[in-house]
Parts: structure tokens; sequence; C-alpha cells
């Protein structure tokens, strides 16, 4: 697939990456502990966790995601659990401090580019804010870079195969991909469909919206990180 003319360069993918990471720092700030105890729309992760979860990709080694997959028995979703998990046993204070000091972090997590670090940041983001019902939009041409980054790709989110047959439409900033039944929204929400998370349903409009509700019913659903 070939690049959009809208595509941003490195440095403004790494310069959005920044303040997606800032917004987060901001949002759990003000957040008291009962709330980081909460559950996200991440299956499974507290808000706690998701916090421990957005430190890893500037912190993580080679070594520890192979020693990560051993323990996952291979699997990427189970190791990205186990070591989240094993982050989100840190302090509230030790997570926000490792946040901070690696808002503007340029150093990826192994067999990743930037613009992964950005779906990270916005989609994460958005798993706390929504969960808290507390608006927080992404800003529109970053959520459209992450959303290509999304669609571009198959692993993990396999949004192509499972939208197949929807012609998505961002209402806020010219973007289209897709064919079929139109599936309205702001690119926040689709970015959130992208994803796979149910949550984007209540945001969306258009001909195909109702019939792709049904392809997150419980068992059609599949888990997504």
């Amino acid at each position: 697939m070939s690049a959009p003319d809208y595509w941003m360069t490195e440095d403004e993918v790494w310069a959005a990456v920044a303040l997606a990471r800032a917004s987060f720092v901001d949002l759990v700030t003000g957040l008291g502990p009962a709330d980081w105890e909460r559950p996200s729309l991440c299956a499974g992760w507290r808000v706690h966790d998701v916090a421990a979860h957005l430190t890893l990709a500037p912190t993580s080694t080679r070594r520890a995601l192979v020693r990560g997959l051993v323990r996952g028995h291979g699997s990427f979703d189970r190791m990205m659990d186990l070591l989240t998990r094993e982050a989100g046993s840190r302090p509230r204070e030790d997570v926000l401090a490792t946040l901070r000091a690696t808002a503007g972090s340029r150093r990826l997590a192994p067999g990743t580019t930037p613009r992964v670090a950005l779906v990270d940041a916005l989609v994460h983001t958005q798993d706390v804010a929504v969960a808290l019902g507390i608006e927080v939009p992404a800003p529109q041409v970053a959520a459209r870079e992450a959303a290509e980054r999304v669609w571009a790709v198959s692993f993990p989110f396999r949004a192509r195969r499972r939208l197949t047959g929807f012609h998505l439409v961002a209402a806020d900033v010219p973007w289209h991909r897709g064919e079929g039944q139109q599936v309205t929204g702001s690119m926040t929400a689709l970015l959130l469909l992208l994803t796979g998370r149910p949550a984007a349903l209540a945001h969306l409009d258009g001909d195909g919206a109702r019939r792709l509700a049904r392809s997150f019913s419980p068992q059609n659903r599949e888990e997504l990180p």
C-alpha cells in the first residue's frame, strides 16, 4: 500500500507521540487511587495496568521480550499480558515517575516503529478515558496517522480482515478506507474501531453501523491487546 499524501514525517510522528504521552500523564495524574483500580477498556487490565503498560515500550529490552515470549509459550498476547501485569504491580508513584521520564523518549521497543508507539499512546489513552467517562479526544491528524498504520498492517489488530465489507469514513478529517456499507465517526472513534474496541460502536453512524455491531457480539469478538 502506497503512503497517503498526508503521511507525517518521522519527526512529526515523534512529536505526536510525546504529546499523546503527556496527555496520558495529565489524565492519570488527576485520578485518585480508587480510579487507578477501576477496569479499563482492555479486558482484565485496570487503569493502573494500562498506565504501567505504557512504560514498557520505551524501557523494554530484547532480552526481556524474548524471556516474556518463552514464559508466554510463544504467544504475543500472553507475553504482553504477563509483562503488563508485572509492571502493574509497581506502586502508582513509580509508574507515574516512569511515564513522566519517558514521555519524550524516542527509544523503541524491539521490532516496533514510531507509528506503533503513536498507536499505543493514543489508543491506551482512550482505554482509560472512555472507561472512566472522561472526554479526551485524540488529536485528529495524529489519530488519522495511527489509523492508517493499523489499516496498513495485519498484526495485531487484523483490521482490514475484521472490517471487510465496510466503508469507513471520518467525519472530522479527510480519511476513508474500505468498501461496502458506510460507517461514519470521528477519527478517534474510528481508531478505536480499528483496534477492536466495542466502545467505539456508540459513536458511529451510517448504514453499516448496526451490522457492524453484530460483529462485536461476544461469540464473534476476538480478544485484542
